[in-house]
């Protein structure tokens, strides 16, 4: 695997625009998969590991900077016991497969979202990939884990309202120092997200971040999305105009 952030696609080259610097992905449509294909849903999740592997590689490889992938959400509890024993499972094989790999590809791994409530050997397993490739500065995966944005920003909310608690002259809350406040505080806000199996939602993921994201949403099943699908979506990337509330080039 060439590691990611160094070898950028030779496509690149010539002028062409850089790939988008940060890309979070909603990754959808593993039950679908499997559905399709007489199979259980487990195996589309299984598939659905391989596929984040795939799309780890290729974004570093194609200049991407910050991947955030959105893999089990707080509303995903409500989801069959078994399933989601199986989703957790699937995060603990991921880790222990690839950490040594991706530590050495120079990789830093981060978890978002709320740590209560995950089972020990899950938190313990998170710590340590987050603190073994803490000093890493390649590439940049971030994995939204037992996750939502409404959590998160009620979480920040909460955590603003205790530190000026008895606290009279606290200073007036920015943008900045509530962006300070979310899982996200080390990270750019996303340029692209993707959503995954036809879908037209962005489902309580990062709705703070992407205020400004160019939204793509695509037909493709998670467990079959590869480095062609991300290579089309940061082309369809280049095609739109990115204003950020101001007027475009030539406007009248």
């Amino acid at each position: 695997m060439a590691r990611p952030g160094t070898s950028p696609d030779p496509s690149h080259a010539g002028g062409a625009p850089p790939a988008p610097q940060h890309v979070a992905i909603i990754m959808d449509g593993n039950g679908r998969w499997a559905k399709a294909r007489g199979l259980p849903r487990t195996a589309g999740h299984e598939r659905g590991v391989e596929a984040l592997r795939r799309t780890v590689e290729a974004a570093g490889e194609l200049g991407v900077q910050y991947l955030t992938v959105f893999s089990f959400s707080t509303e995903n509890w409500r989801r069959p016991a078994d399933e989601v024993n199986v989703l957790f499972g699937l995060l603990k094989a991921y880790v222990q497969r690839d950490l040594a790999r991706l530590k050495d590809d120079g990789v830093r791994i981060r978890v978002i979202g709320q740590r209560e409530g995950l089972p020990a050997d899950i938190a313990s397993l998170v710590d340590r990939a987050e603190t073994e490739t803490a000093g890493n500065s390649r590439f940049f995966l971030t994995i939204a884990f037992n996750y939502g944005s409404r959590n998160e920003i009620l979480r920040a909310a909460q955590a603003y309202a205790a530190s000026v608690a008895g606290n009279r002259d606290a200073a007036p809350l920015s943008e900045a120092a509530f962006g300070q406040l979310l899982d996200t505080r080390e990270l750019p806000d996303p340029d692209l997200v993707i959503r995954t199996s036809g879908e037209y939602r962005i489902s309580n993921f990062l709705l703070w971040q992407a205020a400004y994201a160019e939204l793509l949403f695509v037909d493709v099943l998670w467990p079959d999305f590869n480095r062609a699908h991300l290579e089309s979506a940061i082309s369809r990337y280049h095609e739109r105009e990115r204003r950020f509330g101001t007027v475009g080039p030539g406007a009248t």
